[in-house]
């Protein structure tokens, strides 16, 4: 059995890593059953497990039922009969689990590994929220330019979208290298449950992007998750500005704020 310590250190660094992760844990046995109670085992999107709860069937249904629980992004108690089998030999019982869901508040992922992407990283880096970052450029998509990123993909953007596992927490930034390949990951994008799909662009540009993408039967700009020219305005045109003010555009929709000053008015 693994030690609650090393569940809890787990747990932690997955959600670091943007990793949702199910807690299955037994709460009260009645009959032959594999585990005991207080077994615990950790269940991951993949189908892939730390800890266990006695093997078996018993494994089985509750790793099922974890990835259920995973999609749907809500915790839940669970009860499984275990009936005997004919031969008298696998456990039968009663068994009472609660899976927990543990998942990110929000994770960004960055479609292109340029010099604005790499600086948004940065940015996000900073203030604790977890990024994936893909591009098909070697060069750019490595892990010496983006050390802190949960995951980074050698890869097209648009193919990475599926290995990402988009889903209603995730804020897609498009920041490619060019129109072609903004519009491809665009018209991606839409596709998903992303909460948020800013894109880097010059109000020139975007019309252009958008009309190409009306011949296709989108309408990106009805979508209300869509947001180009993205960020805030808050001045200045480098690429280390450009990441602040997208990044405090993400913050503030999350938290559903309105990016004004704090300050006390003067008396």
């Amino acid at each position: 059995m693994v030690d609650a310590e090393s569940i809890h250190r787990t747990i932690v660094e997955s959600l670091q890593a943007g990793r949702e992760v199910a807690l299955v844990t037994i709460i009260e046995t009645n009959g032959s059953t594999p585990g005991d109670a207080g077994s615990r085992m950790l269940v991951f999107p993949d189908g892939s497990i730390v800890g266990t709860v006695g093997g078996g069937r018993l494994e089985a249904l509750c790793i099922q039922e974890a990835l259920s629980v995973l999609s749907l992004g809500r915790s839940k108690k669970m009860i499984f009969d275990l009936p005997p089998s004919d031969d008298g030999m696998a456990c039968s019982g009663r068994v009472e689990t609660f899976i927990e869901v543990f998942s990110a508040r929000l994770k960004i992922f960055i479609m292109g590994a340029g010099h604005v992407a790499k600086k948004i990283g940065e940015v996000a880096s900073c203030v604790g929220i977890p990024y994936s970052v893909a591009d098909d450029r070697v060069e750019f998509a490595n892990r010496e330019r983006f050390p802190h990123a949960a995951a980074v993909y050698a890869d097209k953007p648009v193919s990475a979208i599926e290995k990402e596992g988009i889903n209603e927490r995730t804020y897609i930034i498009i920041a490619t290298r060019g129109h072609e390949m903004d519009a491809e990951c665009l018209k991606y994008a839409l596709k998903t449950k992303a909460v948020y799909i800013g894109m880097v662009g010059s109000r020139n540009k975007i019309p252009a992007i958008y009309k190409r993408l009306k011949r296709s039967g989108l309408h990106p700009e009805k979508d209300s998750r869509v947001f180009s020219p993205i960020g805030l305005d808050l001045g200045g045109k480098d690429p280390g500005a450009v990441a602040l003010s997208v990044i405090a555009e993400v913050m503030k929709l999350h938290h559903e704020r309105t990016a004004c000053h704090l300050r006390t008015p003067p008396e």
